[in-house]
């Protein structure tokens, strides 16, 4: 028990230093982001995942391992959806490129914060009820149904509750004042820019896809140490994905039909937990099938304009 929470401890002191890093030195300044660099992000963030993987190998075990490598695949593949609603957003507002990293940046460390709440209520749910499994599992397979029909979109900012509600409660700026979410004017009243409104759509998007996401990694372990790693690994690396495919996205169109056979996927797998479980194993290389087929079909049959 006492190795457990030191590991929760130093986890989360290594990902705080990263981020305040991150803010601090290498983006203090709005700018926007080239692609090199963001490719650089992607391997720099997916290689801490990695070797935390083997960290995970050679302290807990090999099922352990494959958990947490199957749930951060899970979790970075479902988040790629998150990304083209992003895109949409930061269009329909007309968030200029060197403020997109900041807004993301603010974004993702309230997604960590909603993930977690939500991945301890669904363990201590789970756990409380197991029949709540069955809910999940049919919520995943309506989602997927939902996302191959094309009914599965929340990207139409317009049609934003959330977004409605905030223009009631603060006077709307429409510009992007030097970065800042706030602004005082002549009347000393606080006024919210556009960038604080990009903000808080990305934010409500992301609890959203939650629905899908946490019930997701649940199917795969209910171990809180291994589902929260995985997900904050797979949000940490979000950031750097946006801007390096961020103007790839209409390439892969079949990448939404595998998204949505993976939430079918872990629904079926749910709904049979208690007369079949899975290997981890299996588990993995159908992700990896099911992914890798709907990115090589988008590039063997692109899409006609």
């Amino acid at each position: 028990m006492t190795n457990e929470i030191w590991f929760w401890i130093i986890f989360n002191a290594v990902i705080a230093a990263l981020l305040i890093v991150d803010l601090q030195f290498f983006h203090r300044s709005s700018r926007p982001i080239e692609i090199k660099e963001a490719l650089l992000g992607c391997a720099f963030w997916m290689s801490l995942a990695a070797l935390f993987n083997l960290g995970i190998y050679y302290f807990r075990g090999l099922d352990d391992a494959l958990s947490f490598l199957t749930g951060y695949l899970i979790e970075y593949s479902l988040s790629i959806d998150n990304l083209f609603v992003f895109l949409l957003i930061f269009q329909h507002l007309k968030i200029p490129e060197q403020y997109l990293h900041k807004i993301l940046f603010w974004g993702i460390l309230g997604a960590i914060i909603m993930r977690t709440f939500f991945i301890v209520f669904g363990i201590l749910l789970v756990n409380k009820f197991p029949g709540v499994l069955y809910i999940f599992g049919a919520f995943l397979i309506i989602s997927g149904i939902r996302l191959m029909q094309g009914k599965g979109d929340h990207s139409n900012p317009e049609e934003n509750f959330i977004l409605r509600v905030l223009s009631r409660l603060f006077p709307i700026s429409h510009g992007y004042e030097d970065g800042h979410f706030f602004i005082q004017n002549k009347k000393k009243r606080y006024a919210a820019t556009s960038l604080f409104v990009a903000l808080i759509a990305i934010e409500f998007t992301d609890l959203i896809f939650a629905f899908d996401s946490i019930p997701a990694i649940l199917a795969i372990t209910l171990d809180p140490f291994i589902a929260y790693t995985s997900n904050i690994f797979a949000i940490l690396g979000l950031r750097s994905l946006y801007f390096a495919v961020s103007k790839l996205f209409s390439l892969f169109h079949y990448l939404n039909y595998g998204l949505a056979l993976i939430l079918i996927f872990i629904g079926i797998k749910m709904f049979l937990h208690n007369v079949f479980i899975f290997p981890i194993g299996i588990s993995l290389g159908i992700l990896f099938v099911i992914l890798s087929s709907s990115i090589l079909l988008s590039i063997l049959n692109p899409k006609q304009n």
